[in-house]
């Protein structure tokens, strides 16, 4: 008798601890935690493709499953196709940083144009056709070069200025200052240091509840339409 009493309260607490277990599991911690709406931030990427640092790039992207838009030399482009085709393949949004390089607001509206489209057309070539965004080269362009576009320019909120540092930690601790959602942060890839910032910065931002798009992609989650003759410089107030 004894012995049916004893197994009958061990059947009684395994019963009551299964509910214990299961309230716990069902119900949030202190009566309803709730779960940060995420954030959303364009890393984007100037002066490439470079052989070796773009493809590191692109590795560490893939591993976190992150969206990145490279702002493309025409003249890089076109002695690097397979990279430029990687980039597309991958999802990246692929943009025009100019034929050369150089300060648009420096040359004539007709001879600015024409350093858009040559780059443009190796893109159009390696790539197919599409809307390769514009990135003036050091944001520099004039309000009459952009009318005469038909696509979106693209600026930036955030700036590092990695180029300058070559400083891994430096441009980490830069961005990290000053990101917040909606933000465009203009990195280059053609440094080995500013690839590594990135990595550091995604993997300080994702716990935070970032994540990592296009600013295609940036844009239209937030509600923003892209327009020609537009330029745009962070998504969001």
């Amino acid at each position: 008798m004894r012995r049916w009493l004893v197994v009958g309260w061990m059947i009684a607490g395994i019963i009551l601890f299964a509910g214990k277990a299961a309230t716990q599991e069902t119900l949030p911690a202190d009566g309803g935690a709730e779960i940060p709406a995420p954030r959303y931030v364009a890393l984007t990427f100037d002066d490439g493709p470079r052989p070796g640092s773009t493809e590191q790039l692109l590795e560490g992207l893939r591993d976190r499953g992150a969206r990145a838009t490279f702002f493309l030399i025409g003249e890089q482009a076109q002695m690097y196709p397979e990279l430029v085709q990687m980039i597309g393949a991958e999802g990246h949004q692929v943009g025009n940083h100019t034929w050369g390089h150089v300060c648009l607001q420096d040359l004539s509206t007709a001879n600015a144009l024409a350093e858009v489209e040559r780059a443009d057309a190796v893109l159009q070539k390696i790539l197919g056709p599409g809307d390769y965004w514009v990135r003036p080269p050091y944001g520099l362009v004039d309000q009459a070069l952009i009318q005469q576009l038909s696509v979106p320019v693209v600026k930036w909120s955030v700036d590092p200025r990695d180029w300058e540092s070559r400083n891994t930690q430096a441009v980490v601790d830069a961005v990290m200052e000053t990101v917040t959602d909606g933000s465009i942060v203009l990195l280059h890839d053609i440094y080995e240091t500013s690839v590594q910032a990135a990595f550091q910065i995604m993997d300080l931002l994702e716990p935070q509840g970032y994540r990592f798009v296009t600013v295609e992609q940036l844009l239209r989650i937030k509600g923003i339409e892209p327009q020609a003759g537009t330029a745009y410089r962070k998504a969001g107030k």
